[in-house]
């Protein structure tokens, strides 16, 4: 069946992740000083990355699971039945 949604969610999370983290590694520690000096952009940007990353990895093994079953032959990735 068509397009599965945990591919571009994963991408789209991935990509705000690299970008939030990317802002948290590279921004002022001053702006911290509100948060108790904890660089929350790093953090959260971390964990939408491995969010998305998640995502993508399901989102890839799924297909990979459909292709298998649509070759006919029914093996799996390993070549056992």
């Amino acid at each position: 069946m068509g397009l599965d949604i945990r591919l571009p969610i994963g991408l789209l999370f991935s990509v705000l992740g690299l970008l939030l983290s990317g802002f948290g590694v590279f921004s002022d520690r001053a702006i911290y000083q509100r948060s108790l000096g904890l660089n929350v952009n790093l953090a959260w940007g971390i964990v939408l990355l491995v969010f998305g990353l998640i995502m993508v990895v399901f989102g890839n093994r799924r297909s990979e699971n459909q292709h298998n079953s649509a070759d006919g032959t029914g093996r799996s990735a390993g070549g056992q039945q």
